[in-house]
């Protein structure tokens, strides 16, 4: 569902797109904005484009038979999503805030990859990438304590970030669908991190977090 189009590009390249390239061909790019909790696009929908966020946060899910929803990936700047094995989206992507995304379509950056072996290596750098997130979240789910799931996701958005402050754009509901767990149980495992003096807070709504000791956070998770 598309709320507006900010801007309408020029052919460019595609190392505007963040992908490093060997060759100046010529690619088309568009930006939309997304209002928070908008869909960019749906489970099963024609995977006609390839996205990069430009601003704000995206979250890719499932809703599954019971009604629960597992969120299996966050994007966040510079972060491209949407590439797909096949010809249809296997997941959902939502705006987690007000979001702008670049676009470009699919074949483009094919055609491009078949003409540029820098491209392609990155594109296969990519997939390989996705694989390796998509088999480290089922370790996440399914081997890990409450504890050790939060303390990983807190690393991994440390890691991606990379600031003093991390300011998390997902609520506390996203987080408990990512790791698998229930609201309350992220909260109680956040909790006990700020007592053993891991991490504090800035401000009220407690996504602004400060890692005070990234050595004893990644002791909380013995597999990191």
């Amino acid at each position: 569902m598309l709320v507006r189009r900010t801007e309408q590009r020029q052919p460019t390249t595609i190392a505007d797109f963040g992908i490093t390239t060997a060759s100046k061909q010529a690619v088309s790019l568009s930006e939309f904005t997304y209002r928070k909790g908008t869909e960019i696009f749906g489970e099963r929908e024609p995977a006609e484009h390839v996205y990069q966020v430009k601003r704000g946060a995206v979250r890719s899910y499932k809703l599954l038979s019971d009604g629960r929803r597992q969120i299996g990936a966050f994007h966040l700047t510079a972060d491209i999503f949407g590439l797909e094995n096949g010809n249809h989206h296997r997941f959902t992507a939502e705006a987690v805030v007000e979001t702008t995304v670049r676009l470009i379509k699919r074949e483009s950056l094919q055609s491009v990859a078949r003409a540029d072996a820098v491209v392609a290596r990155n594109l296969l750098s990519m997939t390989t990438k996705n694989l390796e997130h998509a088999e480290n979240h089922m370790l996440l789910l399914g081997r890990k304590t409450s504890l050790e799931r939060v303390a990983a996701f807190l690393a991994e958005m440390d890691r991606r970030t990379g600031a003093d402050t991390m300011s998390l754009p997902m609520s506390r509901r996203d987080i408990a669908d990512y790791l698998g767990l229930t609201l309350e149980t992220v909260s109680r495992a956040v909790s006990k991190l700020h007592c053993e003096g891991v991490l504090t807070f800035l401000g009220n709504t407690q996504r602004e977090i400060v890692i005070l000791d990234r050595q004893k956070l990644q002791s909380f998770d013995p597999q990191n």
